[in-house]
Formats: C-alpha cells, structure tokens, sequence
C-alpha cells in the first residue's frame, strides 16, 4: 500500500479542520483538506485508491445533494468508505440518504480527536488486510491453470480456489464470495451443471458467475451464453485483459467479450 492519505473534506478550511490534519500527521498519516465541491474531491481521489475520505460538516451545515449523489456513486464503483463528522441530526440526515456500507463511522460533535485518530487507523489496517477487497472463487479442475488466475488476481483481490464443482459447492455452504470464475468443462460435475445448483439454491442464485471456457467457435459461445450467466471469457485471455474486465464487471456488471 502506498502512503496512508485522508482528505478531509469541508466547506472551509476551519480551525478545528487543521487541528486534525495536525494530529493525524503527528500518527504518521498524511493529511490535506479538500474544498467541498464534486470537481475537488473527485480530483483528490483520482488515482489515489490508498486514500481515505472524511467529511466535516460543520455547525448547521448539509451536504449538498449534489455532493451526497457523487459521492454514493463514487464510493460504491470504488469500494471505498468514509468517515462523517457532523452535528447528530446532520449526519443522521446523511446516513437516512446513503446505503449504510459506504459510511465506516459517523462522529457527532464536538468531536474526540484521538478517538478519530484510532478510528482511522483501525479503518487502514483492515485496507492493508484485505479485508475491502472484492472476493472470487476460482473453480477450475485445472490446477496449473487455477493457481496461474489466482497469481493474476491476489494482489487486487481475494482469492479462494475450488478444483471441482461438488468442492466449490460445499466451500460456498461456509462462504461468501461477490463473484465465480467457473470452468465450463470439467469432469463429473460440469460448469453448467454447478451454475443450475447455484441458482436453485436461495443462498447462491444471486452470486455473479463469470464462465471460462477453452471453446471460442460460435456454437460453443452461443451455448454457454443460454446458460445465462453474468458473462464468459476465454482461457486464452491474458492477465492485463482478466484485470480489466473484472474491473469492469465490478463497476458495471458488465464483461466486455
């Protein structure tokens, strides 16, 4: 991970705003205020994955829809957090209008400026250990072949593996997982086969799955693409090009095929 940032974002740069760009630094975090503004903190976060997001609102202060609509778009593409400081009725005017898993903590004010710190620093030790990381199980009868996507994919993501459908069945009655990489051939349980136990069971119809299949002819695509899963990718796909379509998947639920 790169060096740990937060951008704490107001109206104005107020006092009690410098003294936490103060104290965070002074725990080994860099810290900087951004201007309140859709163009200024998409500008802050661009590129910069490792940063954390803080919005101060100060006495009486609303977060404009506007600000509120990027930031519930932006968040959620991204998989971020962040962290609200505000008045109890503000940030719980806040918190009735975002979906709840973007908002990691709401403080009220006045606000306990150690306790911000801590909270910051426990929120990037769980960046650090994966634990915001999209997860993927790789089904795959193929070891050599399973073990090279999941090489492609650790850094980004959290990877579980399964060398047969009955396998990644059982792993999936302990386990959740936002996406599967499911080998369309394999030998007594076959890719085909697992998605229909997947989408008759209620706790894993609406898991994304994701075919990878060895076959490009046309009769072999139309076939997997009646089997109506989230998409398909070839075997001979690249790393770079895997990268990019899960990226996609992620942000659009969409392959590019």
């Amino acid at each position: 991970m790169e060096e740990k940032t937060v951008f704490i974002v107001g109206v104005k740069e107020s006092f009690i705003i410098r003294v936490l760009v103060k104290k965070l630094k002074e725990a080994g975090i860099d810290a900087a205020f951004v201007k309140a503004g859709v163009n200024t903190i998409n500008a802050s976060l661009e590129g910069r994955e490792d940063a954390l997001l803080t919005y101060y609102m100060d006495s009486d202060e609303k977060i404009p829809h506007e600000i509120l609509s990027f930031l519930t778009d932006k968040l959620t593409d991204e998989g971020r957090q962040f962290i609200l400081i505000g008045d109890a009725a503000d940030t719980r005017r806040v918190i009735d209008n975002m979906p709840g898993n973007l908002i990691y903590k709401a403080f009220t004010r006045p606000l306990n400026n150690d306790e911000f710190v801590k909270t910051v620093s426990d929120l990037f030790g769980k960046i650090e250990a994966g634990e915001y990381k999209k997860s993927i199980l790789i089904v795959d009868d193929d070891p050599t072949y399973m073990g090279l996507v999941r090489d492609w994919l650790k850094d980004e993501y959290r990877v579980s593996m399964a060398n047969s459908g009955l396998q990644a069945i059982k792993w999936l009655g302990k386990n959740g997982v936002d996406l599967i990489l499911l080998d369309h051939e394999m030998p007594v349980t076959s890719g085909p086969q697992v998605l229909e136990m997947l989408r008759s069971d209620a706790d894993t119809k609406s898991i994304p799955v994701i075919f990878l299949t060895g076959k490009g002819d046309k009769e072999s695509v139309m076939q997997v693409v009646a089997l109506k899963p989230e998409g398909y990718l070839l075997k001979t796909i690249g790393r770079e090009e895997l990268l990019a379509n899960l990226r996609n998947f992620f942000k659009t639920g969409k392959v590019q095929v």
